[in-house]
Parts: C-alpha cells; sequence; structure tokens
C-alpha cells in the first residue's frame, strides 16, 4: 500500500513531467518559427513567460523545502549544492532569452535552457527525491500546501478541491483521496487510421479526437507518413498537454501514440 510519503513523490514526478513537456513543446515552436523564417518573438515571450510564472516559482519552492532538508543529510548535501547552482544558471538562461534580440540568440537561449531544465528534472527524480525518502524523510508533511512542487489541478488531488485563491489544489490535503488509491493508469482506446481520409480533413479529424479523450488514457493514430507536422501543431496548440510516442515508424505505416496525461 502506498505511503502518504510516495503519493507525494509521485505528485512531484507527476508535476515535473508536465513542466519538461511544456518546456520542450514551447522550444519547439520556437525553434520551429525560427526556421520556416518567421518571426519567433511572440514564442520568446509565451516561453519566458512560462518560466516566470511556474519554472522560476517551482525552483525557489524546492529551494525552500526539498534542498533545506537535503543540507541536513550528509548524503545528499553536496547534491543540494549543485542543484542550487543549476537554479542560478536556469534563471540566467531565463534572462538571456528574455533579453536575446536576434533569431540566433533566441534559438541558442531556448535550448540551452530546455537542455539543462530536462537533465535537471532528471537528477531530481532519479537521485534527490529517492535518497530524501529513503532517509525517512516526511515529504506530504514536509510540502504540505506547496502548490508550485506538487502542481495545481494536477492528478495528484481532486480537481474539485480548491485553494484560498480558487486554484485546483493537489497538495493531497484537504478531503483529497487516499493514498491507497490506484492512480489511474494511461490506457489506449483504440486507433484513428486516417490515411483513407482527405489530407484537408486529416488533421481536423485527429483534433477531434484528441479533445474527446479522458485525461489519462489515448489513442494511437495510424498514417502513410510521419506525422511530424501534427506534433509542431500540438505543441503549439496544447503545450506541455499531451505526449506524443512512436509505435511504428514506417516505412509504409506510421503508428503514434498520442495521450493526454
Amino acid at each position: 500500500m502506498p505511503t502518504q510519503s510516495g503519493a507525494t513523490l509521485a505528485a512531484i514526478r507527476d508535476h515535473h513531467d508536465r513542466l519538461t513537456r511544456t518546456m520542450d513543446d514551447h522550444v519547439l515552436t520556437l525553434r520551429t518559427a525560427f526556421d520556416r523564417l518567421l518571426s519567433p518573438v511572440g514564442r520568446q515571450s509565451t516561453l519566458v513567460d512560462f518560466c516566470v510564472r511556474e519554472v522560476l516559482p517551482h525552483a525557489e519552492a524546492e529551494e525552500r523545502t526539498l534542498y533545506a532538508a537535503a543540507d541536513e543529510l550528509p548524503e545528499t548535501r553536496l547534491l543540494a549544492g549543485a542543484m542550487r547552482a543549476e537554479h542560478a544558471t536556469l534563471r540566467g538562461l531565463v534572462e538571456e532569452l528574455r533579453s536575446a534580440r536576434t533569431g540566433s540568440e533566441l534559438v541558442a537561449a531556448a535550448c540551452g535552457l530546455n537542455a539543462l531544465f530536462q537533465a535537471h528534472v532528471v537528477k531530481e527524480n532519479e537521485f534527490l527525491l529517492p535518497a530524501l525518502a529513503e532517509a525517512g524523510v516526511d515529504l506530504a508533511a514536509l510540502l504540505s500546501g506547496m502548490h508550485d512542487l506538487l502542481g495545481e489541478g494536477e492528478g495528484a488531488g481532486d480537481p474539485g478541491q480548491r485553494d484560498a485563491d480558487g486554484h485546483a489544489c493537489a497538495c493531497g490535503g484537504h478531503d483529497a483521496p487516499s493514498a491507497s488509491e490506484p492512480v489511474l493508469e494511461e490506457e489506449v482506446e483504440g486507433e484513428l487510421d486516417v490515411r483513407r481520409l482527405a489530407h484537408g480533413q486529416r488533421h481536423e479529424r485527429i483534433f477531434a479526437t484528441f479533445a474527446a479523450l479522458p485525461r489519462g488514457t489515448a489513442f494511437v493514430l495510424v498514417n502513410d507518413h510521419d506525422p511530424m507536422p501534427l506534433r509542431y501543431q500540438f505543441a503549439e496548440r496544447h503545450a506541455g498537454e499531451f505526449t506524443w510516442d512512436y509505435v511504428e515508424s514506417g516505412p509504409r505505416v506510421w503508428r503514434v501514440r498520442i495521450g493526454r496525461p
């Protein structure tokens, strides 16, 4: 039976997954605009806003809680120091992104930011968080009410619960489901084969199918070519709100599992 700290650990990782997906999607749309000789300025402001509203507050919350707890343990003290240094680098890259004036400067800052953030989150998920849990740190108590760490309105809590500011609460408090309740795993609902549809109808049908997906489910898109341009459209319209996994990659048939986490 999962412990409350185990459920909190899963909630942090789920929130990390959403942050990394969203960052990756924003950077992808910025790079695509640059490659197509379009102005990436709008994408620049979107990515900066995402970092200022979500990524940097998340980093600050980690330093006040997780890293402070890690400072008290000999086995995690050095790791916490290294993670703080990476946070400082992330903040610097966000400022570089904000002040970039040319397309090449934008792409360089965005790609550097994304690469560091993705690697940073892996270290937290695979090293820091397990070490704190194994050392007996009560993550549930440590992070009680910490929405910047656990996310708002995500799968860790009841979306019907709201905090004092009216946000959906996933902190594990209030009347949230018990930690022993199973977490819904993503399931494939079926295949959407668009090969016989006219090309002008395919994307509309695909996005309609995605819009009808309940959270935690997916469908498999079947196509006669690599649907990478569709991936760009998903990143633009639904940043951080979808998953994209190749099941089969040609040469005649492509199958992509598209999910709503």
